[in-house]
């Protein structure tokens, strides 16, 4: 049979199916570095209604490497206080996290759709970055140099508001495209995971939860008594009231058992409940809808060259506002892999690495928020008067109590041993494999920028008070070198170099002198047992590789080592259609 590619479309490093929050993230990533990228989207337009309301100090620093994050905070809430309260509103415990170790606030509440349409409209600056919409995944067909994706024409579903409409055989205008890699991002029904036949592995959820998203008609009318996140912890309803930008608000209704999804969408019964909070006239509905949840994992996140990212690879509980977060990180975690792979700096088995960080990470997500659901919906009074008691006794032990409100519980961006990139951790590499942070450094002329702004997109060897590079092998150099690493002199706060004698009065080019002049960075050296003189090889994501003293030849050739540069097959460079 003849070719079913009945276009004149260009070859492509990666295609990307699906359009959410994970999709838009990592095409920022990929678009950035100049790769070429095609997406498939079934929905013809943007769904128009909020779905996710928060994320984290980690996501905006990858939406800062994705080059959007100004763009895209100064749509959000920000520091908002979480509460667990009493059923009439009053406090048992506030979540109030103070520091910024990401350079960014932790708590954030926004939009989706201003989010949505803030990151489609930035993809706009690459041309190289095609968006298809109204077209749906169909199959796919692989070999050692890259994938065919076939598509048709669609309708969509509105977000899953209303049924497939399948077309007839003859509308629907079958396609193809051609890539390097193919990443399914689209979401818990994904059929990229269908087709390949993945398992979901974890737990359904049948408890029902009623949404109601509003938005006020008078900004001034109708909110001043809520001003943060509450969990109302009543043993008789729990509730959910989320503040969102713009006079949007969120609640969130258990279902008690027995009641029908009809019944809890009924306006009047939407009415009686939202009364107890607010007064209704005063707001706008904006969507309505009775939901469960999942917390599930896919066993497989890699087939040959087709990857799953964000919910097509696990679905997370809504509690701890993680699900979006959790395909951002996946978006960044693959997306600097591919552009490495793609660009030859690496071989194929690095992409090997993206399921074994990030599938841990998203199950403990998954675990701590499936916690939180346990203590928010109690409704055995005698256990939830247990988990009253015990917060009120938490916030009487101020140590106690910190973790709490520093959200200490939270899992940490740091990758489970043995299956991460870069050095296995130990007393000399105890940061090997979590993140660091990013401090606001000082250079010369006396302006602060975001330490990865210094650092750049590529990696970066970083010497605490020291240049990086002394003591390196030529060969190790030019191997950082073929890599684009960045070079960056830390000081403490005035520390650094000066005086009439002794010191070299002019700058070199190939080195980033800056300042921590808010000293972030010093006790976490201290940590990992510097006191001076550490080296510490970022990876492009800012993940720490590996740490030495002084002299860093021998993380320079476990990098290599590690790297296993060999050429890559780039469908984008050979035109070779599957036959079916």
């Amino acid at each position: 049979m003849e070719s079913l590619n009945r276009s004149d479309e260009p070859l492509y490093d990666v295609a990307i199916i699906g359009l959410g929050p994970a999709g838009l993230t990592l095409s920022h990533i990929l678009g950035r570095r100049g790769l070429k990228v095609i997406v498939i989207e079934k929905e013809p337009v943007f769904y128009g209604n909020a779905r996710a309301v928060y994320t984290d100090d980690e996501c905006l620093r990858i939406f800062q490497a994705a080059g959007v994050a100004d763009d895209v905070h100064k749509d959000m809430m920000f520091d908002i206080p979480v509460q667990f309260t009493y059923e009439d509103g009053t406090p048992i415990g506030q979540y109030i996290p103070t520091g910024t170790p990401n350079g960014w606030p932790i708590v954030n509440f926004l939009y989706q759709p201003y989010l949505e349409t803030k990151l489609s409209e930035k993809l706009g600056k690459y041309d190289h970055v095609k968006i298809l919409r109204g077209r749906e995944f169909r199959s796919l067909t692989q070999d050692e140099e890259g994938v065919t994706v076939y598509h048709i024409a669609s309708e969509g579903t509105g977000y899953g508001q209303k049924q497939e409409n399948p077309k007839p055989k003859e509308e629907e205008d079958e396609r193809s495209i051609r890539a390097s890699f193919v990443v399914g991002c689209d979401g818990g029904r994904s059929k990229v995971r269908e087709f390949l036949n993945v398992k979901l592995k974890g737990k359904n959820f049948p408890e029902p939860w009623l949404v109601v998203d509003l938005r006020q008609k008078n900004l001034e009318l109708g909110l001043r008594h809520l001003p943060y996140f509450n969990f109302y912890c009543d043993p008789n309803g729990p509730v959910v009231s989320c503040p969102q930008p713009d006079g949007h608000h969120r609640f969130e209704f258990r279902l008690k058992t027995g009641t029908s999804k009809e019944y809890m969408e009924r306006p009047d019964t939407i009415r009686k409940l939202l009364s107890k909070h607010v007064n209704p006239d005063h707001f706008e509905i904006k969507r309505r809808l009775v939901y469960t949840f999942n917390g599930l994992v896919a066993d497989r996140w890699k087939e040959g060259r087709v990857l799953l990212a964000g919910d097509a690879a696990h679905m997370t509980p809504q509690f701890m506002g993680q699900g979006m977060s959790s395909g951002i990180r996946d978006a960044f975690n693959l997306g600097w892999k591919l552009i490495e792979v793609i660009h030859g700096r690496a071989g194929e088995r690095l992409l090997e690495t993206y399921q074994t960080e990030r599938y841990f990470h998203a199950k403990e997500m998954i675990q701590i928020s499936t916690i939180l659901k346990d203590v928010v919906s109690l409704e055995n009074k005698f256990l939830a008067a247990m988990r009253d008691g015990f917060l009120r006794a938490v916030r009487l032990i101020p140590s106690v109590y910190k973790i709490f409100q520093e959200g200490k519980f939270k899992p940490k961006p740091k990758y489970k041993q043995g299956k991460y990139f870069g050095i296995p951790r130990n007393s000399s590499n105890r940061h090997a494999g979590t993140l660091m942070p990013q401090p606001d450094l000082q250079i010369m002329d006396g302006t602060n920028r975001k330490m990865d702004q210094i650092a750049g997109d590529s990696y970066a060897l970083i010497g605490q008070g020291i240049d990086p590079r002394k003591g390196l092998s030529e060969k190790s150099l030019s191997f950082l070198n073929s890599l684009g690493t960045k070079y960056i002199t830390i000081y403490e706060k005035g520390k650094r170099p000066q005086g009439i004698r002794g010191v070299v009065r002019d700058f070199d080019p190939g080195l980033n002198e800056v300042e921590d002049i808010y000293s972030l960075l010093k006790p976490w050296f201290k940590e990992a047992g510097y006191k001076k003189n550490g080296v510490v090889l970022l990876r492009p994501d800012k993940f720490v590789f590996g740490m030495a003293k002084s002299n860093s030849n021998k993380l320079v050739e476990e990098l290599e080592r590690q790297l296993d540069r060999r050429p890559v097959h780039r469908a984008a460079q050979v035109r070779s259609f599957v036959q079916v």
